[in-house]
């Protein structure tokens, strides 16, 4: 069984067949991305004021969120990056959102 932990990669571990956290998370990607369409401007600046409140119960450095608003048709896009310190709490915002 020791044969077994030592032939193990710095990827798998051979008790559980579990990938090492440092594979999936490497902090390269600190950045989620949201878009919907509103009924008009008003609805979509409280979600953007709601997802706003989300990450910034998230972030331990103050998150760097940009807001794009585009009208389509009579209907308002809202399109938004948030760019977190690290890649966990990008993945710990996403998590919260479903």
């Amino acid at each position: 069984m020791t044969d077994a932990i030592k032939k193990c990669s710095a990827n798998e571990t051979a008790a559980c067949c579990c990938v090492d956290v440092g594979t999936v998370m490497d902090n390269t990607d600190c950045t989620a991305s949201w878009s919907g369409v509103f009924a008009d401007r008003h609805a979509a600046d409280a979600m953007l004021a709601h997802l706003t409140e989300r990450a910034r119960q998230v972030e331990s450095e103050p998150c760097d969120i940009r807001a794009e608003f585009a009208n389509e048709g009579d209907a308002v896009r809202l399109s938004i990056d948030f760019t977190f310190a690290c890649q966990a709490e990008t993945l710990i915002f996403q998590l919260g959102l479903r």
